[in-house]
């Protein structure tokens, strides 16, 4: 079963652990944006599911989603900010709106790994192009292990994991991980799983 640990403000945070009852997530506890990681140390989960803006989260968000992965819930006019969460490390964008059978989904989506962008925040066509242009690979084309490590990135796999899989040493698995941001043009390992997905 999913740990999950849920950062809202007071108002919210009973309903949501209300819509997780008695499903395949179990809520492990509650957190403000200021006890949010001191929770995360406390409790272990497996994903962080938060609401906020990003100046209450956005200081404490590269720590968190180097740790486990998270998903935010936002307003529809928060819609322009999704590329700052996903840089910052967040792997699912659901709506506050966003009822159980959406919820629990994304959250045992981004525990296997997954990336979870819903629907309202991609619905014209243009967001993720805007957000992470196409880069020009006609001379920057991956390597053949480049694309291994890509795929074992978009499992969720750490540097150590990474590296035991491929028998080469975590000095080498940086490298590549380094080499591929540098040609899809990204300085994350959301966006290089995101921009992959897009180029095939």
């Amino acid at each position: 079963m999913t740990r999950v640990l849920i950062a809202a403000r007071a108002i919210t945070q009973a309903g949501l652990a209300a819509l997780l009852a008695d499903s395949s997530v179990e809520p492990v506890g509650v957190a403000s944006p200021q006890t949010l990681v001191a929770q995360i140390e406390a409790l272990q989960p497996d994903v962080v599911l938060m609401e906020g803006e990003l100046e209450e989260l956005g200081g404490e968000l590269g720590t968190i989603a180097s740790t486990l992965p998270a998903i935010v819930l936002l307003d529809p006019a928060q819609s322009t900010e999704v590329g700052e969460w996903l840089q910052l490390g967040v792997r699912g964008v659901l709506p506050k709106a966003s009822i159980a059978s959406e919820i629990i989904p994304a959250i045992d989506a981004v525990a296997a790994g997954l990336i979870v962008l819903h629907p309202d925040f991609t619905s014209n066509g243009l967001l993720l192009s805007s957000l992470y242009p196409s880069p020009q690979l006609d001379s920057q084309r991956l390597t053949p292990r480049e694309v291994e490590v890509l795929g074992m990135l978009a499992e969720g796999l750490g540097n150590r994991a990474i590296a035991q899989r491929l028998m080469i040493s975590e000095h080498t698995v940086k490298f590549h991980i380094s080499s591929i941001f540098s040609k899809l043009q990204v300085t994350s390992r959301t966006e290089a799983v995101i921009v992959g997905a897009r180029m095939g």
